[in-house]
């Protein structure tokens, strides 16, 4: 993949250059396989996601960010805990959600377990709240799907209170009512950053604006250059409730081996499987190869291949969607912890300092 990134850059509509450039890396904490293609146990599997983390603070990554999943597969259902010890073990990284299914959790707690990562990073924690494309986390807490946007609302709304500081007096229909209570811990240096996650909603981009939480795209398949035109409504809708302009980032899964081919085979037997196996629940189209090789080229969602391929890719599209900040979702289950690693290290060491240089 060769596509060059426009010259452009800072003058797309939503003004980009006047946010400092981020890039990151999500994780599903999907369950890793040891040589002879074992699957790892749960635990090893985190032990290994510390490990990762940490490597990424020592490549120069910014973001390392953790989604919260409750299945066998994606055992990491207290990413928070996870963040703390990669906080613990580095330096400058910023850690995350990647992202909190805040709908199925309390509001109160999340504020109170991010926080409390702030203190032990010294204020390198956020948050990215979704509304949950999965659900396996509504059941097992006991809420409806059938209250599945009234619920984010309301706890959104919560969290934004609680995010101003001070006793919070708040009455929804969610969870119980505050009545000028103290949240603690308190954080430092006033909020940490809020992001809202959004895989294709206008509702939600508005949701962001008027929270005054920055934009998250979830873009995990086809044409990225569709959702350009949620950046731009993002932009005008912060306009219009008053507010300054606010970053856009974007999240796209993918992996970076040392060529093109290589990438490619490591990626694709493990994509076909995971996608065919959530396709049971989630009513995904099971992938063909052509449609593999549609989605790693020029116009597809998957950033899957060598240092130049990927960070060509990452610079058009943080062009074309006027985001600063690029998070790739890495791994996928199956996949090695030595590959993994090897992708964080070319990501930080080849990936990231190619795109600055395209961007520059």
């Amino acid at each position: 993949m060769t596509t060059a990134p426009s010259e452009a850059v800072g003058d797309f509509e939503g003004r980009p250059g006047q946010f400092p450039r981020v890039f990151g890396l999500d994780t599903f904490g999907d369950v890793t396989h040891d040589d002879d293609d074992r699957p790892l146990s749960h635990a090893q599997t985190i032990r290994n996601l510390v490990e990762q983390g940490v490597l990424a603070d020592q490549v120069g990554v910014d973001f390392f960010g953790i989604g919260e999943h409750h299945t066998d597969d994606f055992p990491l259902s207290a990413a928070d805990v996870v963040l703390a010890a990669i906080a613990a073990r580095t330096t400058s990284i910023h850690v995350g959600s990647a992202v909190t299914v805040l709908s199925s959790d309390d509001p109160v707690r999340v504020f109170q377990r991010y926080s409390t990562l702030d203190a032990i990073s010294g204020g390198r924690a956020e948050v990215i709240l979704g509304r949950g494309s999965s659900i396996e986390s509504f059941p097992l807490f006991g809420y409806d799907l059938a209250d599945y946007e009234e619920l984010f609302e309301e706890k959104t709304n919560l969290f934004a209170e609680l995010l101003k500081g001070g006793p919070v007096t708040w009455q929804g229909k969610t969870r119980p009512s505050l009545d000028n209570q103290d949240v603690v811990p308190h954080t430092e240096s006033g909020p940490f950053p809020v992001w809202i996650g959004v895989g294709g909603s206008p509702q939600s981009v508005m949701r962001a604006a008027r929270y005054g939480f920055s934009l998250m795209l979830a873009i995990i398949g086809g044409p990225p250059a569709r959702f350009a035109p949620f950046s731009q409504l993002f932009r005008q809708a912060l306009e219009s409730v008053g507010r300054e302009p606010l970053p856009v980032g974007v999240h796209s899964p993918g992996h970076v081996a040392a060529t093109d081919e290589k990438a490619r085979e490591e990626f694709w037997p493990r994509y076909l499987e995971v996608i065919r196996h959530v396709s049971k629940t989630r009513g995904f189209a099971i992938p063909t190869k052509e449609s593999f090789r549609s989605e790693i080229g020029p116009q597809g969602a998957l950033y899957v291949g060598s240092p130049e391929t990927v960070a060509q890719k990452i610079a058009h599209n943080l062009t074309a969607l006027g985001a600063n900040r690029f998070d790739l979702k890495y791994g996928m289950g199956g996949l090695s912890h030595q590959a993994l690693m090897t992708n964080i290290e070319l990501y930080g060491t080849q990936v990231i300092p190619r795109v600055r240089e395209l961007l520059a």
